[in-house]
């Protein structure tokens, strides 16, 4: 029998209505709190400090920490609101289970601990220990990713783990190790203010990345050229001295034809290419027919504008290269990512001053995340597990045997593909929304209502919490010590500012506990977090993200440490390659054809739009802890779809008309946002919704080969007016806000 979820009326009852927040200033003891406390904001990979104030026990109120040497103070929307979650009714303080027809009811955690372990063995000696899987999440500090990674292989006896830094960076980190061997930014933020052209492709800085507008602004401000590539004239696009707006899906197609422009106009490192690359010529024979005027049909951006972009990056004796998820993304998101470092490789520009290449991690801890050991491929120092001589070293930290160690698993989307077949029959997730997250959510929903058990670890109930049989009460950011990792490769210490409130518990204190009663108690007796970091260290030591001389001593005393940091006395590496000797296996940066080829989906007669997916500035992944935080609801209260007005025309739309949206997986009707500030071929739809409102009701659950990654930014679509308006109330201040 089909699982249903717990209703929203349900959920009401057991928790309480949906309140957002006091006042802003409002709570007691704002203005005489108890303590405050340094940490750093619990949303994107930035990871900006901040002062939090506690009063009671409770998160009361927020100071800027000017002196933390990224963000000196500086926040986003998000960051300064990000303290009310803290005190939110829908706050989880105790397990529940649920019982059909009547909804979630709240347990003691004895009862819960027991029916979980009896499950998890239950189900194990039925089928085997892989159709037990589990997915986490990359907000999560280093220490609880390399617990869970440890967990998942150690007590779970399952190789099927993987983590939702799979929807982020996986691409970008199959792209650095082909052409690097190693995946990290290669410089920090402040090289950024130095360079004469940054090029921003995929990228909407502004609105997801706020506080790192401000060292690309002291770069602007010091004559440095602004070229950004988005379909969208996304808010940083506007100043920008060239905006690239291509077709999705055509990011290969671009760097290519700028990397034949650079080399036939001689625009080119030959010295840097000779002695420090391979595969340089293999790749320029890949782009021959890369022509402007073949680009210009393919991309839909100008060849005057191509030719332009090289020339700028040509020309120049400095530069930044920057992507994020727009190029990521897709079915060839690797293939993507490998083509623009070919434009950094070509032009020598990397391991000196002021020259660099980063990847803008998208979660609190997506670059940490990626390093520790909880993806289906890799164990801890991002080490390969079917690599033996890595497998037998991490087996000798765990104190194991080689042969007990799970191998390679399946990644988050093929775990949900498992699951239909009937491979996989349980499923623990801790801090992951895959309901909302993951693309083709009408197929995820049956995923889940198949699973003979389900139990989810997190701090407010999701959408795909509603699905499970247990919900543990776990922590939020501010209540367990630890670290993460920012985009720039800086390590940086989480603290414990208050802790979990009610019966709630540490996640960490959850994971041994579920460890204990499966037997491997003596594997997970950690005292600390710290205790937790030094085993990790270990474990880490000589990979390619090699921590282990970093201290928590060390982070405190610098304000951070960049890995690889491979001995205590070693300063850490904010910069890479500088010794011009890349970790891949001949030492060498390796060039990467990548020739183009179309996305798994293109507009037809029947879906003839192209529809496109990303973030607004307001909100955070899936929303589950930005959607409770009243100013940043109010700022953008649901999803609206961007049309440009010539297309809305076409379709007789104006602004606020409610809009039917319909792939070949699902639809959603969504207000109109008629605005100049898109191609006119492409729609775009924010996906921090759930339900009907999802934008991943949408899109394409196609893989890349490499990375696994879904296509979240190409998929055909079509339109229906229904003739219907939004209500104004609902939607004047994200218009305000977004119109342009």
């Amino acid at each position: 029998m089909a699982k249903l979820p717990v209703s929203e009326e349900k959920i009401i009852d057991q928790f309480g209505p949906h309140k957002h927040y006091p006042p802003l200033g409002g709570f007691k003891g704002v203005s005489n709190p108890d303590k405050l406390v340094k940490t750093h904001c619990c949303f994107c990979g930035m990871q900006c400090g901040i002062q939090l104030k506690v009063k009671d026990n409770k998160v009361v109120g927020f100071e800027p920490w000017k002196e933390f040497i990224f963000n000196e103070g500086r926040l986003c929307p998000k960051g300064v609101q990000r303290y009310l979650q803290n005190n939110h009714p829908d706050r989880l303080q105790t397990p529940y289970k649920r019982v059909e027809g009547v909804g979630f009811v709240p347990i003691e955690w004895e009862e819960a601990m027991s029916k979980v372990v009896s499950e998890i063995q239950r189900i194990q000696k039925q089928y085997g220990n892989d159709a037990f899987a589990m997915l986490s999440g990359v907000s999560l500090t280093n220490e609880k990713s390399y617990l869970h990674g440890k967990f998942a292989r150690v007590a779970l006896k399952t190789k099927n783990l993987d983590y939702n830094g799979r929807l982020c960076m996986v691409s970008a980190g199959a792209g650095n190790k082909k052409a690097f061997g190693l995946d990290r930014a290669s410089n920090n933020w402040s090289d950024l203010k130095h360079a004469e052209v940054i090029m921003v492709a995929g990228a909407n800085v502004s609105e997801t990345f706020p506080t790192l507008t401000y060292p690309i602004w002291e770069a602007r401000d010091n004559g440095a050229k602004l070229i950004v590539v988005d379909p969208r004239v996304v808010p940083f696009a506007r100043t920008a001295d060239l905006h690239l707006d291509l077709r999705p899906g055509t990011d290969s197609a671009l760097f290519g034809a700028i990397l034949k422009v650079l080399v036939d106009n001689n625009w080119i490192d030959k010295d840097f290419i000779e002695n420090y690359t391979s595969g340089f010529e293999d790749t320029v024979a890949s782009i021959q027919d890369h022509t402007l005027e073949w680009a210009e049909k393919v991309t839909g951006v100008s060849a005057e504008k191509i030719y332009k972009a090289a020339e700028m990056w040509g020309k120049a004796k400095t530069s930044f290269a920057l992507h994020a998820r727009g190029i990521e993304h897709h079915t060839k998101g690797v293939d993507n990512v490998v083509s623009m470092i070919n434009l950094v490789l070509a032009t020598g520009r990397i391991g000196k001053p002021y020259c660099g290449y980063a990847t803008i991690t998208g979660q609190g801890n997506g670059q940490g995340g990626r390093e520790q050991g909880h993806k289906c491929d890799q164990l801890p120092g991002n080490r390969d597990i079917e690599n033996p001589e890595h497998r037998k070293y991490i087996a000798e930290v765990w104190g194991i045997n080689e042969a007990d160690l799970p191998g390679k698993g399946l990644s988050a989307h093929e775990i949900i593909h498992a699951i239909h077949r009937g491979e996989i029959k349980g499923l623990l997730s801790i801090c992951f929304n895959p309901l909302v997250s993951l693309p083709n959510s009408n197929y995820v929903r049956e995923a889940l209502e198949k699973l003979e058990f389900y139990v989810a670890i997190d701090f407010f109930l999701s959408e795909t919490g509603r699905y499970a049989d247990i919900v543990l009460a776990g922590s939020l950011h501010e209540e367990e010590d630890g670290t993460v990792t920012t985009a720039e490769g800086r390590v940086v210490r989480i603290n414990q500012v208050v802790t979990p409130p009610g019966k709630a518990r540490k996640d960490s204190e959850i994971i041994k506990e579920i460890a204990r009663r499966l037997g491997s108690g003596d594997k997970f007796n950690f005292e600390n977090s710290e205790a937790i970091f030094n085993e990790m260290r270990v474990a880490s030591k000589g990979g390619t993200a090699d921590y282990y001389g970093i201290t928590y001593e060390k982070i405190e005393k610098n304000m951070g440490v960049f890995w690889p940091c491979p001995s205590l006395d070693h300063p850490g590496t904010p910069r890479l390659w500088e010794d011009r000797k890349f970790r891949t296996p001949d030492g060498k940066a390796h060039f990467n054809p990548a020739p183009y080829r179309l996305s798994a989906e293109m507009p037809d007669e029947e879906y003839p739009i192209i529809l496109t997916t990303g973030r607004v500035v307001s909100q955070y992944l899936s929303g589950s802890q930005t959607r409770r935080i009243g100013k940043l609801v109010d700022q953008y209260p649901e999803p609206l779809l961007e049309i440009h007005p010539e297309l809305a025309a076409k379709y007789g739309i104006q602004q606020g008309d409610l809009i039917r949206v319909k792939t070949r997986r699902g639809e959603v009707t969504l207000p109109a946002n008629v605005v100049a500030t898109i191609r006119k071929d492409t729609v775009f739809i924010p996906y921090h919704w759930g339900g009907c409102h999802s934008a991943n009701l949408l899109t394409n659950d196609s893989l890349d080969p490499v990375s696994k990654i879904p296509e979240f930014k190409v998929c055909a679509c079509k339109l229906e007016n229904t003739k219907e308006k939004a209500p104004d109330s609902k939607l004047s201040n994200a218009y305000q806000s977004f119109s342009h």
